[in-house]
């Protein structure tokens, strides 16, 4: 994790609407346990990505440099392909047919149903990191 308050997210969606509807529904969400990052542009979002990302949202369709190149991109930069969701308004068969094997956290279906299940998933990757009941602090 970046640090123990904030987690680092990073949206990428050719789509600047869908990237501030992401922004927005992490904020309210998770309030400041969220620093979210949004990028129009997969080509400067490649630039960003390193392993201190606790959580990649990917569009899967944009020019130039797809969900795919840029999951590969990440992955070789040291994101934790268990950090990554792929979303797409392709319908989720063809999106499992394509990422299944890629080891990714999920692949989301633009559709409220898929955002429900994606809403849980989240919940559990932000959650504050549990203490060691032997250890108190100081």
């Amino acid at each position: 994790m970046s640090n123990e308050l904030t987690h680092r997210v990073v949206v990428v969606d050719d789509s600047e609407i869908q990237c501030f509807i992401w922004k927005q529904w992490l904020e309210r969400r998770f309030g400041g346990r969220v620093s979210v990052e949004i990028y129009f542009d997969p080509t400067i979002a490649v630039e960003t990505l390193a392993p201190n990302i606790d959580l990649l949202l990917l569009d899967w369709e944009m020019p130039v440099l797809d969900g795919e190149a840029l999951l590969r991109e990440a992955v070789r930069r040291g994101v934790d392909v268990k950090r990554v969701i792929i979303t797409s308004s392709h319908p989720a068969d063809q999106l499992h047919e394509v990422f299944d094997s890629t080891g990714c956290l999920a692949v989301i279906e633009k559709e409220p149903e898929q955002l429900a299940a994606c809403a849980m998933i989240l919940d559990e990757l932000m959650k504050p990191p549990r203490r060691s009941p032997g250890i108190q602090p100081n």
